[in-house]
């Protein structure tokens, strides 16, 4: 069910990449750096949706508390650089094993359970972590702090066209790992998991060792698209725990179709294209709706998932389609 669905074939991936990579030029040409932030946003966003489509596109694990991951990537940045740490690398470092420690002990317990209760128990880790961060005035509490871009040897603080090269090569690294990981053993085990995990139990498989690692490596690949975030904005916030920044992780798969590996690229771009074009509407002629617009452009996003949903159920995608690494 999705819109998107002929985005699906990982080939396409190679004119998507090139496309990418002529942006900074092309921003150049205009005398415009915005396009590069924007596309940077892009960038960032998909390798988040890239990381919880292992886990729910492939796992089928709808998790509300995805931005968790994210958040504690933007954090690991901004509370070393707070201390006048700015090696990137480390702070990479720092972050995946945060979030891999964390999605560890949040997996054993949500993936005992499933369904809503799942879901509400993922939000409620996510939740309690916001609250924590809006208690914690060292490192600005609920107004959060502005930080210093991170330093990858051999470079010196990254600047708008070094981070988005960075990202697009994770995002580009992603996808290949991704189409192997779905290939594996692992990814085939993980799949008929979401299928029926009573029948792959019976047929000797751990599947809890299956989801708990997925789930790991899930956050964990989050929790880099935090980093690059936190480079992005140069500023960390409990904002960045909200549920809306998981629910719109999901919105992104789900958009660009669950169990596709280019999907979340594709959902991604689309979210985020979406809302700069409503909020950048101008409506001269009626300034009170070009306000409204402006607050609430996510009426705009809304329209558009109903719409995907309708066009889906008519076009009979009432079926996930079989990942293309599967086949």
């Amino acid at each position: 069910m999705t819109i998107f669905r002929s985005f699906g074939k990982l080939w396409l991936g190679i004119p998507l990449l090139v496309v990418l990579a002529l942006v900074p030029p092309f921003s150049v040409a205009l005398g415009d750096s915005y396009y590069v932030t924007l596309a940077t946003r892009v960038l960032v966003f998909a390798i988040a949706a890239c990381g919880l489509n292992i886990a729910l596109g492939f796992g089928g694990m709808v998790s509300f508390g995805h931005a968790l991951y994210v958040a504690l990537g933007a954090y690991a940045v901004g509370i070393t650089a707070s201390h006048g740490m700015l090696n990137g690398w480390l702070q990479l470092l720092i972050a995946i094993l945060a979030a891999g420690g964390i999605s560890f002990l949040v997996g054993l317990v949500c993936l005992r359970t499933s369904g809503m209760v799942f879901i509400m128990i993922t939000l409620a880790f996510a939740q309690m972590f916001y609250f924590l961060a809006i208690s914690i005035k060292a490192y600005g509490g609920d107004e959060g702090i502005s930080i210093a871009r991170s330093e990858f040897w051999p470079f010196s603080a990254m600047d708008h066209m070094g981070l988005y090269y960075g990202a697009l090569c994770v995002l580009a690294i992603l996808l290949l790992a991704t189409r192997r990981l779905v290939a594996s053993r692992f990814g085939m085990v993980l799949i008929g998991t979401r299928l029926n995990e009573l029948r792959m139990r019976s047929l000797g498989y751990p599947t809890l060792r299956y989801r708990l690692a997925a789930y790991m490596l899930s956050g964990m690949v989050c929790a880099v698209a935090g980093v690059l975030l936190a480079n992005l904005t140069r500023f960390v916030s409990p904002s960045y725990l909200n549920w809306p920044i998981s629910g719109e992780l999901i919105v992104m798969i789900v958009l660009g179709g669950l169990g596709s590996i280019l999907g979340p690229v594709v959902g991604a771009s689309a979210v985020v294209f979406l809302e700069e074009l409503v909020v950048n509407l101008s409506l001269p002629s009626f300034p009170e709706v070009e306000g409204f617009l402006h607050t609430h452009w996510k009426i705009a996003l809304g329209l558009l998932i109903v719409a995907v949903s309708v066009w889906g159920h008519r076009g009979g995608g009432r079926k996930q389609a079989a990942p293309e690494g599967a086949k």
